[in-house]
Formats: C-alpha cells, structure tokens, sequence
C-alpha cells in the first residue's frame, strides 16, 4: 500500500514511500454484494493491495473474526438484515478485539454518527463519497498504530515500576534484616563489653584509695555509662526493640523521647481496636513513617506542637502526623523532602499502602499514612509460604 501526493508542477502521480504492511487484511460486513464491489474498486482505484472478505451474517462475521490477528481494519455497513453494524462492533468491544473499525453506509444521520464515534467507532464514510474510503482507513489504521504502541509504552513501564517497587520492597526487607542483625552483635559484642568494663572499674573504684586514681576511674566509669547509653540508642534506631511490646506501646515511647530531647510539644491520640497482632512490616512501616515525620518536623517546619493519631477503623491502619509549622509549598517539598517523602511512599506502597501529604506556606504540614490491613495479612501470609 502506498500514499500518493501531486506534484504541483505536474498532473501525474508522486509515489510517497509505503505506510502500511502489504498486503492488507480486511472484513467487510455487507449484506450488498454490489456496494462491496464499489468498495473493492475504490481500494484498487487507490491502489490499495489488500485482501477483503466479504460476510453478511453476524454469524459468519464471528468466524471471520475467529483470529483477529490476522485482520487489520473491519469496514461494516450500519443498517444489515436483522442486524446493525453496531451490534458488530458491540460484540468486537464485548470479545476485547482492539481493531479499526470504519462505518461505510449510506446517509445515516449526524446524531447516528455522533453516537457511533462516541461509542468508540473509528470513523464513517458514506457510501456516496467512496473517494474518501482509503484516506479514512489509513488514518484509521496509522491511529490505531500509534494506540497500540502507547499502550505497549504503558504497560512496559507499569512492568519497570512494578520491577522497581519490588526491587524496592526486597531492598528495604534486606536493610531491615541487616538493621536487626547489628542492633543484635552491638547488644551481644560491644554492649556485653563495655557491661564487663563497667564492672572492673565499679571493682577498682572499691578498691583504690589513691584520690588521683579514683578521679580517673570515675571518669573512665562516666564515659562507659555514655557509650552504653549511645550503643543502646543505636540499637534502638536500628531495630527499635520496643516494637515487639506492640506498635502503640512503641509509638509511646518514640513520642515521649522525642519530645524529652527535643521539647517539643507531641501528643499521641486514638489507639487500635483490634485483639490480633498487626503484621511485623505493618509495624515497622508505621513506626518509621513516624519517625522520619518527626525528624522532618525537627529539621524543616520550625513548629511548636506535634499531634499523632492512630486508628484501625474500617480495615484500616491509620497514621496521622500533624504539626503547626511554617509548612511547604509544592516546589519546596520537592527540594528538601522529596527522598525522605519518596522513601515513605516507597515503604507504604510495600504494604500494600499509600501515603498523602497536606500542607501549605504557613498552615503546617500533615502526613497521613494507609494501610489495608486485611491486604497486609495476606501479603504476609504469602511471605511466610
């Protein structure tokens, strides 16, 4: 198949390259065999190389579209015997077969035309304007090509995101695992050492009498009670141990913390309903979520008063971080938070979850973590098979 244009300085034919694969698969539902024959000769007028079949049944318009791979574009009339062209295109819509399809009938109305378009149709010739049949099935044909590859461009990267949130599901997982096993040799290896060291000084401060040596055994003694102090609040930011109290318990704990090292006013509302245990990444999801707003609330809003609520209402767990600050502009929150807010999303996504922001200059800011429960669970039981 070819595209022809004139030459302005000539009345004969310049051939533009081809625009179609040859030859050309078409169905042509008409129960007319001599307006097929008018539509046969004006794709040849065209010098169209395809390859028409002819039905006038809806029955045999099925067979025909038995193996839609093999067609390229359906041509039907609107008014058949017993039947309309558009009940064809209803059952093509209905079988899911994405293919161009062109209304050539006689007049039938602007509004009957309107409607088919909206419907989906690809377009409408009159059968008295014939002339325009091979620009119309090549727009039609170039569209739907161009469809089909947006549509393949789509799902290619609905797949690289899929890829990419599992990807990022499986990393998070590891960092955890990799969180607990050194919060664990830090308990186990520096925590039991810097214990020992702890009670030999304890020994010689009861022992020695010597002051000078008793001033440097205390101050040996007050820089283990610091490194213990330190190693334990590493521990806890690495796998906070207090989860295993429970999410509230821990989110009571987190919270006075924050506010005794930071003074700032944190209030913790609501509570969960449920008997049953939440999933262990539900929990460390909500946990950090709260963490890293906190830190945010610390670093970037300048606020005076933090509010937490959490619920388990309808299925769902629900965090709420809110603060009185100077909050964000949308440009803003992309330039100072938009890792920390992509890591949150990421880690809501894992579970099943989502994460909103809500803010604006000079109104605060408000996190508000999702998580079906009910998806939650299954995702773990699926983990745990």
């Amino acid at each position: 198949m070819h595209r022809y244009c004139r030459d302005p300085q000539s009345r004969a034919k310049v051939i533009v390259e081809p625009v179609a694969i040859l030859p050309l698969r078409l169905v042509h539902l008409e129960d007319n065999p001599v307006d097929h024959g008018l539509v046969v000769r004006a794709l040849r007028r065209a010098d169209w190389d395809a390859e028409i079949m002819l039905v006038d049944t809806m029955e045999g318009f099925r067979r025909a579209l038995g193996d839609p791979a093999g067609v390229q574009a359906v041509l039907a009339d609107y008014h058949l015997a017993g039947f309309s062209g558009m009940e064809a295109w209803d059952w093509m819509r209905q079988q899911g077969i994405d293919l161009p399809f062109i209304l050539v009938s006689g007049a039938i109305g602007e509004a009957t035309v309107a409607d088919a378009m909206v419907r989906g149709v690809s377009d409408y010739v009159d059968k008295q304007q014939l002339a325009r049949l091979p620009r119309v099935l090549q727009r039609a044909l170039e569209l739907h090509a161009t469809r089909r590859r947006e549509a393949e461009a789509a799902r290619a990267l609905a797949e690289s995101r899929q890829r990419l949130l599992e990807l990022t599901e499986h990393l998070q997982t590891s960092i955890d695992r990799e969180r607990a096993d050194i919060a664990r040799e830090i308990h186990d290896d520096i925590g039991g050492a810097l214990a020992a060291v702890k009670l030999d000084l304890a020994w010689l401060q009861r022992r020695l009498t010597d002051a000078q040596a008793l001033a440097h055994v205390a101050a040996a003694m007050a820089m283990t009670e610091q490194a213990l102090g330190a190693s334990q609040r590493i521990m806890r930011n690495l796998r906070p141990a207090v989860l295993d109290q429970g999410l509230m318990p821990a989110l009571q704990w987190l919270t006075r913390t924050f506010a005794e090292r930071t003074g700032l006013e944190v209030t913790l509302q609501g509570g969960l309903r449920r008997t049953a245990a939440l999933p262990p990444r539900v929990e460390m999801t909500a946990y950090r979520t709260v963490q890293e707003a906190l830190t945010n609330v610390l670093k970037h809003a300048q606020a005076r008063r933090v509010r937490v609520e959490v619920s388990d209402l309808e299925d769902h767990l629900t965090l709420e971080i809110a603060d009185d600050g100077q909050g964000a502009s949308a440009e803003a929150l992309r330039k100072e938070r938009s890792f920390g807010l992509l890591g949150l999303r990421e880690r809501a996504q894992s579970v099943g979850g989502w994460l909103d922001v809500v803010t604006a200059p000079g109104q605060g800011m408000t996190l508000i973590l999702s998580i079906p429960l009910s998806e939650a669970a299954r995702a773990a039981a699926v983990e745990e098979d």
